[in-house]
């Protein structure tokens, strides 16, 4: 199926005609993300891959309450860090008598390293997330979903998203991109993360070994955690292929079932995914033991 080349096509060509054209990178921002998230959620409407996933599992208000919170929290912190990396940047530049990003490029060819240095901070901070256990504990949320779709892509701990959100934009600002370029990388992360979590039919063939979509890395929300600790890329799978962690067996296809092996109760609710980090030990514990019967529409998968 079409629909991820189309989005992303779509919403990089649209963000640049529009940020030509004298629109602000926050309204092209905004625009262009609520765009590709209709587009998807229409898609998963009329064409859904596992009809198990296309009704709600109780986690619809949860996950755009995460949304709205990760929303708020990266707008008052990600300024702040970013001024830090501005301002670092500003004393390289001074030293080196030159800003060393290609500013002279073309925005779309400045986009494709931009890309694979963000995407290097988001691999490492992202695989961290996965092996580093006192870190586990803000990922573990994101894997808690019972589904995939395309709301999944906001469905973080706040602390989750101010780790990898604003990581990936510093070695830009360090280097001198424009602000332009940033948007750029913003609106392909929104629109590719909702992509590779959607409820949709993919099929991208070689392209599989570009970026990390949907067939990638619904084997990274695997209920099984030997099959989960792989592609880790959150736009390209450039970093997994060196370093590793591309898996995409050919011998069968992504569990329909997701989640976490070790905590299969998980608890859904907003307020207990925000405090699921600080309350740990107490979680797994109720996790492991709760009675199925307590949960019968969540389907533990």
């Amino acid at each position: 199926m079409t629909f991820f080349p189309l989005a992303i096509v779509g919403a990089m060509g649209g963000s640049i005609f529009l940020m030509d054209r004298g629109l602000s990178v926050e309204a092209v921002t905004a625009l262009v993300i609520f765009s590709a998230y209709l587009y998807l959620a229409t898609l998963e409407w009329l064409f859904p891959l596992h009809p198990e996933w296309s009704r709600s599992h109780g986690d619809i208000g949860p996950d755009l309450a995460l949304g709205a919170t990760n929303a708020f929290v990266n707008f008052g912190a990600q300024p702040l860090i970013l001024a830090l990396a501005a301002g670092l940047a500003g004393w390289a530049s001074l030293s080196l008598g030159a800003e060393a990003w290609p500013n002279h490029w073309p925005l779309i060819l400045q986009l494709i390293p931009a890309l694979l240095l963000g995407e290097l901070v988001e691999y490492s901070v992202h695989r961290s997330m996965h092996e580093i256990p006192w870190l586990w504990r803000f990922h573990a949320p994101h894997h808690s979903s019972t589904r995939l779709y395309w709301l999944n892509a906001v469905r973080f701990h706040p602390i989750d998203a101010l780790c990898i959100g604003p990581s990936k934009l510093i070695p830009l600002v360090l280097l001198g991109a424009d602000p332009q370029v940033m948007a750029l990388v913003l609106i392909f992360a929104a629109v590719h993360g909702s992509c590779q979590h959607a409820n949709i039919p993919c099929r991208i063939g070689a392209l599989n070994w570009v970026f990390s979509m949907a067939e990638l890395h619904r084997w990274h929300h695997s209920p099984v955690t030997r099959e989960a600790n792989h592609n880790y890329g959150g736009n390209l799978i450039f970093w997994d292929i060196v370093f590793g962690t591309r898996w995409l067996p050919d011998d069968r296809r992504p569990p329909v079932k997701t989640g976490i092996e070790e905590l299969p109760f998980f608890p859904q609710s907003y307020k207990a995914l925000m405090t699921a980090p600080f309350r740990w030990k107490k979680l797994a514990l109720e996790s492991r033991s709760e009675p199925e019967a307590a949960n019968p529409p969540m389907h533990h998968n």
